[in-house]
């Protein structure tokens, strides 16, 4: 892509300080630093915002920090307030527990092309393996090496292919694996423009599927989303889960598949409704 491309990494988070350290060590170790990271803070308390303040000194002017009071899972409604504060072209979507490769931004600007969306890679790690991952494990940059991660307790099996080293390899799995590229909250990227007009986030909607579902409107308005799991590559931290609602997941389903049955293309409360909301309070 051409260097004056404008791009922003988002990054959502929720009360782990600890682990947004570690991810926000990560971006900083990026091959390329032409990017903004934008945390997206559904209400963490005061540690969150120090973690940040700490690192700003790596990052200049490139780090922002966009938080709302805890009022319970509201990440749709953060990550739209994100998308307004990005001065970017384009955006990259990943999650507070995602450790980046040190070429994972460079491959999402790299492989953008108008009229695409991308859908990214993720290894999973195991519990014991994330509980003892250190900030030096990313300054140095192991946690992303097979080897050191196979010594310390993880079994990748198929998803070892996702580590390859090799562009060319990693082109041609991403071209042969029969996966359909879909948006995925961890791990995706998009046009800001196209974002905006498919109004951003669906506010009405909790944990489960959310990120699927901006995926099934950028669909709806147009774009077709690009395989890059073998090739754009983050390890995920194991966690609980507490704040998945059955209830909520099964309403999500029927919201996505409203979408898919309708073609809607906007979101019914978004980032227009917020953007309206912040204007009246002026």
């Amino acid at each position: 892509m051409p260097g004056s491309l404008r791009a922003a990494v988002i990054v959502t988070t929720y009360q782990r300080p600890a682990w947004l350290e570690m991810v926000l060590l990560a971006y900083a170790r990026q091959s390329v630093d032409s990017f903004r990271v934008v945390v997206a803070d559904d209400g963490s308390g005061p540690e969150t915002a120090d973690v940040i303040r700490r690192l700003r000194p790596r990052f200049g002017d490139r780090l922002a920090h966009v938080w709302h009071e805890d009022r319970g899972f509201r990440k749709c409604e953060i990550l739209n307030r994100a998308i307004l504060a990005a001065d970017a072209d384009y955006l990259v979507f990943t999650d507070g527990d995602c450790l980046p490769r040190e070429d994972f931004v460079a491959t999402h600007l790299r492989l953008a092309e108008p009229g695409r969306f991308l859908s990214g890679g993720v290894v999973w790690l195991p519990r014991p393996l994330t509980e003892r991952l250190t900030p030096d494990d990313v300054v140095t940059g192991r946690f992303a090496e097979p080897a050191w991660l196979a010594r310390n307790g993880w079994r990748g099996g198929r998803r070892r292919l996702r580590m390859l080293r090799s562009r060319a390899l990693a082109t041609l799995l991403d071209h042969l694996t029969p996966t359909g590229a879909t948006f995925n909250g961890h791990n995706s990227s998009v046009w800001r423009d196209a974002v905006l007009a498919v109004n951003g986030f669906d506010a009405d909607m909790g944990y489960g599927g959310l990120d699927r579902a901006l995926g099934e409107r950028l669909e709806n308005f147009g774009l077709r989303g690009k395989q890059v799991r073998h090739r754009a590559v983050v390890m995920h931290l194991d966690h609980d889960r507490p704040w998945r609602d059955p209830e909520v997941v099964r309403r999500n389903r029927e919201i996505r598949a409203r979408i898919r049955r309708s073609g809607e293309v906007r979101a019914r409360i978004g980032i227009a409704e917020l953007a309206a909301e912040r204007g009246g309070a002026k």
